[in-house]
């Protein structure tokens, strides 16, 4: 029992951690409504600032630095850092979050998780990709409970972000502008009658979640050290806490973080238990969070707060595609020539866009069409990917059976993260989906007892005996294989435009657009999203597959959540709600060709997902219906123009004024 007590206590400095994000998730959802998935990325920054102060008197930037000439002291240095925190928050508010304020959960969901991509990349650029030491600020030590010694640190830690917990509660409860916050969440005109400006309430929340989560962040990092993957992540169990408090109460947050933290460190303990199952050794910490979150959704999903503000501004239009039998010849032969004319990295660039066009089309047929939001479909290619390495290595299926087989076993993960679809949308499936991205890639792909460290080898495609891999000799990208993902992709489009344009895509479209009328129409609105999560999965399953094949062998490095991130990001850059919009978010995909020409010509390979998190938030706020919804209606203009001649109106441009639209009905 001595040892389970220490292990807790231990685990109050993760909790400690949890309560800053998760009073800081709370405040700002409190004051616009939004969920902010970049609050473990925007606590980091300030913590990255102070380490480097005390590392070498160096002030980063996000461009440039300043050089102090000496280390400055602790205090100096974090006061520097919590300075940053105050910027950024500011920064945060007026660039990025004021302009959707009133758009729909969708855009969003997405900026903020552009805003997340975009600091986690500035972190690795600027700091660097490895865990950095972080002097402590507090004192080490230990203190003495009925002979039990229980480390200082970490009690401190918990005790000094429970005050700040406290001072937010008092702020929101007994202040003008508090009050203010807490009506405007239920009504802006309130706020406003109150003499106060909603705009400007939301970003002083903004900028105290800010500095809650720098001072978290600064205080534990001095426990394990500053990693930018792992900290920007830490955003999934203070979500989780954030649930349990059903978006509401900060001292429910302050006591789920206490206690998720102390679960997980004991966790850690029993896992070195030599009865503990060998396959569960490895994430199972992460699968903690996933789990509150499914059971609080299940159980209280349709009772969480939502703000009263009506969201008015539409989701990007959707155009019913039709097969066109010339175009979709040129779009073939096109594809042939650019393969056939290329070798090397360029055919493998090529390759991979084509291979993340049809990740791409994941998102359009769950996201664009369905309405539902998902983070997990990096994680639905990776199981697909796997589970072929097993198929191939180990049991010998044959391909294309093996990769039909590993694309449903992708469609059938899919199906269960949609369970909790039938009781949420929106924002809260948000949270799920990439809870569950996260404890799919600790748990399975990170798992060793699973997927070996030297990775996973998988066995060359070959059909009728021909030879399908990717490498032969020299030749690393040779064209049977990116013949072969042509044709794959090309009956996956197929597919997707005749369930679009039929039965099943006006169901999509019906309960995207409104549950309640599309039940009373007759629509099954549970059965159409179990569908739309299948399809969706299958599809990424099979880009998984091809994914896995054009490597050889996969490594739990393959499907991080970054790089699923990285994929809705270009996926709702080239336009969310259309085949037109995929292919363009396959160009511009991650390893995909202009990719290989940001390395291999620019140099700018390191600078991908910074210019893609950028380019997503710019996308968001100022085109939401990407590259290819707006090459759409320039095209329709061009038309219009020229069947009137010349007196059509000029194109509407894409901006976040507010139109009126239908309440959305969970």
């Amino acid at each position: 029992m001595q040892t389970y007590l220490q292990f807790a206590v231990l685990g109050l400095g993760l909790g400690a951690i949890y309560i800053g994000l998760g009073t800081g998730l709370l405040l700002v959802h409190r004051a616009t409504g939004i969920i902010n998935f970049a609050q473990g990325a925007m606590a980091m920054w300030g913590a990255y600032v102070f380490a480097q102060l005390r590392l070498d008197g160096t002030l980063m930037l996000p461009i440039g630095s300043i050089d102090l000439g000496r280390r400055p002291t602790v205090a100096v240095a974090a006061l520097i850092g919590l300075v940053t925190a105050v910027l950024l928050g500011l920064v945060a508010h007026y660039l990025v979050f004021r302009p959707v304020r009133n758009a729909p959960v969708l855009a969003q969901v997405v900026v903020s998780v552009a805003l997340m991509i975009t600091i986690q990349a500035l972190v690795v650029l600027r700091f660097g990709p490895n865990n950095i030491k972080v002097d402590s600020i507090l004192p080490e030590g230990s203190w003495s409970l009925a002979g039990i010694e229980l480390s200082s640190r970490e009690i401190l830690m918990t005790l000094i972000m429970a005050a700040l917990s406290a001072v937010v509660w008092a702020y929101m409860r007994f202040t003008r502008a508090g009050v203010a916050t807490r009506a405007a969440s239920e009504n802006e005109r309130a706020a406003v009658l109150m003499g106060f400006s909603p705009d400007r309430l939301a970003a002083v929340a903004q900028v105290i979640a800010s500095v809650l989560g720098t001072v978290a962040v600064t205080l534990g990092s001095a426990l394990t050290g500053l990693n930018p993957e792992n900290y920007t992540l830490l955003v999934v169990p203070a979500l989780a806490v954030l649930l349990v408090a059903r978006m509401e109460s900060i001292g429910i947050v302050v006591v789920a973080a206490i206690v998720l933290g102390a679960f997980q460190s004991i966790i850690g303990l029993l896992v070195t238990k030599p009865w503990w199952p060998v396959w569960a050794q490895s994430g199972f910490d992460q699968i903690i969070p996933f789990a509150v979150v499914m059971v609080i959704l299940f159980v209280l999903g349709r009772r969480l707060p939502s703000r009263g503000s009506l969201q008015t501004v539409r989701l990007p239009d959707v155009v019913i595609p039709r097969l066109r039998l010339v175009p979709a010849v040129v779009l073939a032969v096109v594809g042939v020539a650019a393969l056939a004319l290329t070798s090397g990295s360029y055919r493998f660039g090529i390759t991979t866009s084509i291979i993340v066009m049809l990740l791409a089309l994941s998102y359009v047929v769950l996201t664009g069409y369905l309405g539902q939001i998902s983070l997990a479909q990096g994680a639905f290619a990776g199981a697909a990917g796997f589970t072929l390495s097993k198929v191939t290595s180990n049991l010998g299926v044959p391909f294309p059976l093996s990769v039909i087989l590993c694309g449903l076993v992708a469609s059938a993960l899919g199906m269960l993260v949609a369970l909790p679809a039938f009781r949420i949308r929106g924002a809260q499936l948000a949270i799920v989906t990439i809870a569950a991205a996260l404890a799919i890639e600790r748990f399975v792909f990170n798992n060793y007892s699973l997927t070996p460290p030297e990775g996973n080898p998988i066995a060359a495609a070959t059909l009728f005996g021909i030879n399908l891999s990717v490498r032969e000799g020299r030749d690393l990208s040779r064209l049977s294989f990116s013949l072969m993902v042509l044709v794959i992709a090309a009956l996956l489009v197929w597919m997707f435009i005749r369930l679009a344009s039929g039965d099943t895509g006006r169901a999509f479209l019906a309960v995207r657009a409104n549950e309640r009328a599309a039940a009373s129409s007759g629509i099954n609105v549970r059965m159409t999203k179990l569908i739309g999560f299948g399809i969706s999965a299958f599809i990424a399953g099979i880009a998984g597959c091809l994914i896995g094949l054009s490597r050889g062998q996969l490594s739990a490095e393959s499907f991080t959540v970054f790089a699923g991130l990285q994929v809705l990001a270009v996926a709702y850059l080239g336009g969310i709600t259309s085949v037109g919009g995929a292919m363009v978010a396959g160009v511009l995909g991650p390893l995909g060709i202009v990719y290989v020409l940001l390395r291999g010509v620019f140099d700018l390979g390191a600078y991908y997902p910074l210019i893609s998190g950028l380019g997503l938030i710019l996308t968001a706020i100022l085109n939401p219906v990407g590259v290819a919804g707006a090459t759409r209606e320039q095209v329709a203009w061009v038309r219009r123009r020229l069947s009137r001649g010349g007196t059509a109106e000029p194109p509407p441009v894409a901006d976040a004024t507010p139109k009126p639209k239908e309440p959305s009905h969970v």
